[in-house]
């Protein structure tokens, strides 16, 4: 039997080119040459030759300059922002590492990547030769044949004739009518506005190609269809433009696409230049030797950050003349550059987590690569010297609290906290390197400093456990000795100052996230520092009372659940559970664990509760126990002797989509649908003589739908003031507004809500009670209603899968790791995600926004009023009640003109003694 050849393999090179620098988390060599970009494009060749060891292949790139569409076009490609340039210093690295490989690297001009990979691919088709398209490009599906895949190298989606119609509901030969259809904005070709994915398939499934569509355009019904006659005269150019051409004059054929030996010296160069520690390693377990100085043809950046350290001086600062010194040192080296900024790296250690019972132990600043101070501040256990808090107040408090000093640190909020209690305010808070990250891709930020040290300066620092031991071994910084508290905190500051230069170069190269950056997350430091020093009352009393009436219904529940069970057992036991329902009582099993136990999840009990007692009784004890444990029981526990408050800590950089979350405790989860929930708000008090004053975004995520959108139906409901979910059910149900009732808006609420968090008929069919089919109906309606809002759905789908990451209207991105993954239900989810995450992210811009316009204000103006909470969409402030009014009008001015909107912004606002009675 012969054995089959194996097949060619084609990599369009340009596109995961700049899927791995979107995609990859910001990388740098030590000289400061971005190398994230290198290191996506070579893993993802390196497993193809892995899969692939017998293949030839061909590693195809776009060439610089025009084509031959731009000649058909002049406009193509005009609105594609240039090439940021931490990518295009990685592309002649790449090229280089390419040839080193032994791999036929292919750049033709005047034609795309796409055309001589169509070209080739049809050159081997002619000859009986099967063909591996390596791409992430979904044009590329057009060249799909029963001799030609596509693999996506990098998700490992393999697309064949049946997977083409699968994916996109059409045969590969209706992929470029399919492209023509929906124009593509990033290459600027016009195709027919408002037409998405769903309508291009649903056309050319009924009238087969786009010739046939045209004749017939007439016979198309609603806005769309006169958008179609209305843009009929470009669908011709769309076609051509997105047409992959496959007769290039090329000189050389399919069959010499022959790999080479790699040249391992000179891969053995081109690694060591870029500091792949990994790929080095397998070089040298080949024997290859280091070279003695790295390649000079390797690529820097044009300005060298000032990372690099030519020699290592961390000195300590032991008593009060030493500290004067260094202080006059920092004045002096600005000085010396009139005009510029000095930028210090700080690192504190201290006592304690949380920041109202920390106090620091030690300081250290660092204020070039290399060189840092480490400063005592407490004689501890084993420290013999330090110096005085009145001399550190002294010298350094001008210099932390003068903005031309620009600070770097991890966290500055919380160094803010630590120095604001040795009564030293922190001005020019710039580059706090936990928000640097977070922004420059908030899915990867949960490195920690260690990790992102590693990550973009190759350097590991040592750990907190290595250095202070673990468990009941661990000893505080306190009890450091001098030696070691002086290294641990002064490489961490050396660290911190030189990552930031490397983080802030990521940021200015990547999109809009600068300004995200410099506008929204900066200027939010000192809001959140204040208003985590407010805290806020409590009332102990309250939740006491309504602990002790919790702890009697939870008794009563249990009772219960044995009297249904006819027999005690653990409520909180899986197991246990388990026996009762499926096997006692013989109830349905929905899911199954991962261990192949029937599942007594909270969405398994949801289901089973419709038909039985049990499940409701069990998901109503766990509610009550949760709410017991984590609110009623423990926020007396939380409160601060010395201000009697609650001070919560609220954190920047957790949740992915930009919104702010609270630990210690956590007050953003608190339950407000059910009458427990309401209660622990009511025990939230102002201060005898004041109000708490809530002041809440109406309806935000919808409305910034519809500005997303452009939907008329959704954007005519808001700008007539009108109910939106009575307006959306009186549209779905064909009633007029006045005799919709309570159910239709209760459905056409869950609706609103249930799709722009992506919820499927069937979690909608759960949410009302109803059939799958019936819940169907009710979203075919909706889209009918607002074709809007389904285009939009569709579009934002079609570019997260393209670019990888959506973004915020203020520039913010979310990228989508899974947006392309084999598992349907990982990729379903991201897709949830690409529909939310920009109305979600918007919401939290915006408020972030508004807090900082407040912020200024309140700096200001002549009200005794502070800010005290921020839950999602919600402010919370404490006011004299003789403020209240001034407060009420300068806080909704400030949340509605947050930003411009094309639809308006509405701000719901009470008040009361607590904050149940604000929020209404």
């Amino acid at each position: 039997m012969t054995k089959p050849s194996a097949p060619l393999i084609l990599v369009d090179a340009s596109s995961y080119l700049f899927r791995a620098f979107h995609a990859m988390p910001p990388l740098n060599n030590s000289k400061g040459m971005p190398t994230g970009a290198i290191k996506g494009v070579i893993n993802m060749l390196r497993s193809l030759l892995k899969l692939y060891p017998e293949s030839p292949m061909g590693i195809v790139f776009d060439a610089k300059g025009r084509t031959f569409r731009d000649d058909i076009f002049p406009e193509y490609k005009a609105t594609r922002p240039p090439m940021p340039d931490e990518l295009r210093v990685q592309i002649e690295p790449i090229h280089q590492i390419v040839k080193a490989m032994g791999l036929p690297l292919i750049v033709e001009s005047g034609v795309e990547a796409d055309d001589v990979i169509g070209t080739l691919a049809t050159q081997a088709t002619q000859a009986g030769v099967r063909t591996i398209i390596s791409t992430g490009d979904k044009d590329m599906a057009q060249l799909v044949t029963e001799h030609v895949t596509l693999l996506n190298t990098m998700t490992n989606e393999e697309l064949d004739v049946a997977g083409v119609e699968a994916k996109f509901g059409l045969p590969p030969r209706a992929i470029v009518d399919y492209l023509a259809l929906m124009g593509d904005k990033v290459d600027n070709i016009p195709g027919v506005p408002s037409v998405g994915p769903k309508t291009a398939a649903k056309w050319l499934q009924e009238y087969k190609t786009l010739e046939i569509l045209i004749a017939a355009a007439d016979n198309i019904k609603g806005k769309v269809g006169e958008k179609l006659r209305e843009h009929l005269h470009q669908l011709p150019l769309s076609k051509k433009l997105a047409t992959i051409k496959c007769d290039v004059s090329l000189p050389y054929q399919y069959n010499e696409l022959q790999l080479k030996f790699p040249a391992q010296d000179m891969l053995m160069e081109l690694f060591s230049a870029l500091e792949f520690r990994s790929w080095i390693q397998e070089l040298e377990s080949d024997g290859v030797t280091r070279p003695k100085t790295t390649s000079e043809s390797i690529p820097t950046v044009e300005t060298a950050l000032p990372i690099k350290a030519e020699v290592i001086n961390y000195q300590l600062i032991n008593d009060d003349e030493a500290i004067r010194n260094i202080c006059q040192k920092f004045q002096q080296i600005r000085q010396a550059a009139p005009g510029k900024t000095l930028r210090l790296g700080l690192f504190a250690l201290a006592t304690h987590e949380h920041y109202m019972e920390s106090a620091i132990t030690g300081l250290a600043i660092s204020w070039e690569a290399g060189q840092s101070a480490y400063i005592p501040l407490s004689s501890g256990l084993i420290q013999s010297t330090s110096v005085t808090r009145e001399a550190l107040v002294e010298a350094l408090g001008p210099i932390l609290k003068d903005r031309q000093f620009f600070k770097v640190g991890y966290d500055l909020k919380l160094l803010s906290h630590l120095l604001e209690t040795i009564g030293i305010p922190m001005g020019g808070r710039r580059y706090d390197t936990q928000l640097q990250a977070y922004v420059l891709n908030s899915s990867m930020h949960r490195h920690g400093m260690e990790g992102l040290v590693e990550q973009n300066l190759h350097h590991i620092l040592p750990s907190e456990e290595s250095v202070l031991g673990k468990g009941r071994q661990r000893i505080d910084f306190n009890a450091l000795s001098t030696d070691k508290s002086l290294q641990f905190a002064a490489e961490r500051a050396d660290y911190l100052l030189r990552l930031s230069y490397v983080l802030e170069q990521a940021l200015n190269t990547t999109g809009g996230l600068a300004r995200v950056y410099r506008q929204v997350e900066i200027p939010l430091l000192p809001v959140l520092t204040r208003m985590e020093t407010n805290g806020i009352n409590i009332n102990i009393q309250a939740l006491r009372e309504q602990s002790d009436a919790l702890g009697k219904r939870l008794q009563e529940l249990e009772k219960k659940a044995f009297e249904i069970a006819g027999e005690e057992f653990n409520l909180g036991s899986p197991a246990q559970l388990q026996k009762i329902l499926f096997e006692k009582l013989g109830l349905e099993i929905i899911s199954k664990t991962d261990k192949g136990q029937p599942s007594t999840a909270e969405p398994v009990l949801q289901e089973l509760a419709a038909s039985h007692e049990l499940p409701r009784v069990i998901l109503e004890q766990r509610s009550l126990s949760k709410l017991k444990s984590t609110y009623t029981d423990r926020l007396p526990e939380e409160i601060q002797p010395s201000t009697h408050r609650i001070h919560s800590t609220f954190q920047q950089a957790v949740a992915a989509t930009g919104r702010l979350s609270s630990t210690d405790p956590n007050l953003q989860n608190i339950p407000i649908r059910n009458e427990e929930g309401r209660r622990i708000r009511q025990a939230f008090v102002a201060s005898p003589g004041s109000v708490l004053m809530a002041a809440d975004y109406s309806q935000i995520e919808l409305r910034i739908m519809a500005h997303l959108s452009e939907d008329k139906g959704l954007m005519s409901a808001f700008a007539q003031g009108l109910d939106v979910h009575r307006a959306t059910a009186a549209d779905i149900f064909g009633c007029p507004l006045e005799e919709v009732t309570a159910q239709q808006r209760r459905s056409a609420k869950a609706i609103n809500f249930g799709l722009i968090y992506g919820m499927s008929a069937f979690g909608l069919a759960n949410q009302l009670g109803i059939g799958r089919r019936e819940a169907q109906d009710y979203v075919d309606l909706y889209f009918k209603r607002y074709p809007g809002v389904q285009d939009y759905m569709e579009q934002t789908r079609a570019q997260a899968a393209e670019l990888g990451y959506v973004e915020t209207l203020f520039g913010r991105r979310l990228y989508l790791p899974d947006i392309k993954a084999r598992n349907p239900a990982l990729r379903r989810a991201a897709e949830r995600t690409a529909i939310n995450a920009p109305m979600q992210g918007t919401a939290a811009d915006l408020i972030k926004l508004a807090m900082i316009d407040i912020h200024n204000w309140l700096k200001i103006a002549k009200l005794e009023a502070k800010l005290v909470l921020q839950v999602h969409d919600e402010l919370v402030f404490e006011v004299v009640e003789k403020d209240l009014n001034l407060l009420r009008e300068g806080v909704g001015f400030r949340m509605v003109s947050a930003a411009s909107l094309s639809v308006p912004l509405v701000v719901d606002i009470g008040h009361g003694v607590s904050w149940g009675q604000a929020h209404g």
